[in-house]
């Protein structure tokens, strides 16, 4: 049985771990389709409810996968999760973010026909587009909540002065960033605001991007990994970053445990108002994060981990600089 958690003060029950999907769009090199159908199947027989996709995730291939996986699986067991505003190029260049009023309505018309739905669950700007108030995107979303072609708001990486002004043209569900031990930037300011307002954290990157529990040196060459250019993986940042693993690998091993169930279970750990994401395309990588979830951390072992992994630990940031441009929860 996976445990149960609230999404949000008025936020729907959702599983204590979701499902994210992007890396069966081959954002990291790999493309299996049969594969990650399966992975999907087993997610949602297991009791994952929770599914997060974006509209650009393969420019639509993503979606339209989901739109497969959730004939088989069954719309209704699942709570469907979508990003929207990022926008391409045909060669897969990033133009930029749009999260006008015409184009929210837009993109969402074109996500409920590729994945074969008439209702989202859960519907968020990937970004802050700086050009549009927030409170233009969030009162268009909040008029298709209204038409029943949304369920709830949801928003990601933006600061906690961002989450004020849009809670006041609707309530938001929860708030999508990145959290793990290398990335503990929110608990500053925006983990304090999220939980003053009653919205939920939806934490993706626990691993950092297969960083932690991956299989990673200073000589990895992945052609195709956009990950080969990301700060965190580059140089004399990969090799401090792989040094600062030691006690949680050390940890894993006395717990008979893998890296990634630790790490995990550490999310998890910091508050029932965080369901973290686990990143699968894989069966194997589905039912080794699963054991988290009931992986219980001592207050010494916490302890360790917080110490090991302080604020800023990390070299490097967590992508490239013009990426880290747009990122409105860089801001506080």
């Amino acid at each position: 049985m996976i445990p149960r958690r609230k999404l949000g003060r008025l936020g729907p029950d959702t599983s204590a771990m979701g499902l994210g999907c992007m890396a069966m769009s081959g954002v990291y090199g790999r493309l299996d389709r049969a594969e990650s159908l399966a992975t999907v199947q087993e997610a949602v027989d297991a009791g994952i409810s929770l599914i997060d996709t974006g509209d650009f995730y393969g420019m639509g291939h993503n979606e339209m996968l989901l739109g497969e996986a959730l004939r088989a699986v069954g719309r209704e067991r699942v709570l469907l999760s979508v990003k929207f505003g990022a926008q391409r190029d045909p060669s897969g260049a990033w133009l930029g973010f749009d999260a006008s009023p015409a184009a929210v309505k837009t993109a969402l018309a074109y996500s409920l026909k590729r994945l074969g739905t008439d209702y989202v669950d859960i519907y968020r700007p990937a970004r802050l587009d700086p050009r549009v108030p927030i409170e233009d995107t969030v009162g268009a979303i909040s008029e298709l909540v209204r038409a029943g072609w949304v369920r709830y708001i949801g928003l990601s990486e933006v600061s906690s002065e961002t989450l004020r002004r849009a809670a006041l043209v609707h309530p938001i569900c929860d708030l999508q960033i990145e959290y793990s031990l290398l990335t503990r930037d929110i608990e500053a300011s925006i983990l304090p605001a999220c939980r003053e307002l009653g919205i939920g954290i939806t934490a993706y990157g626990v691993l950092s991007r297969g960083l932690i529990g991956g299989d990673w040196h200073p000589e990895t060459t992945m052609p195709g990994d956009w990950r080969q250019g990301a700060p965190r993986f580059s140089g004399d940042n990969l090799t401090h970053n792989l040094r600062l693993l030691a006690p949680l690998e050390e940890l894993a091993a006395r717990r008979a445990a893998s890296v990634a169930q630790i790490a995990f279970a550490w999310v998890l750990s910091r508050g029932r108002d965080i369901v973290p994401l686990l990143g699968a395309s894989r069966r194997v990588t589905l039912h080794d994060g699963l054991r988290a979830l009931h992986l219980d951390l001592d207050a010494d072992e916490l302890r360790l981990l917080d110490a090991a992994f302080a604020v800023g630990a990390a070299a490097g940031g967590r992508y490239p600089a013009p990426q880290l441009d747009h990122l409105d929860s860089t801001r506080g």
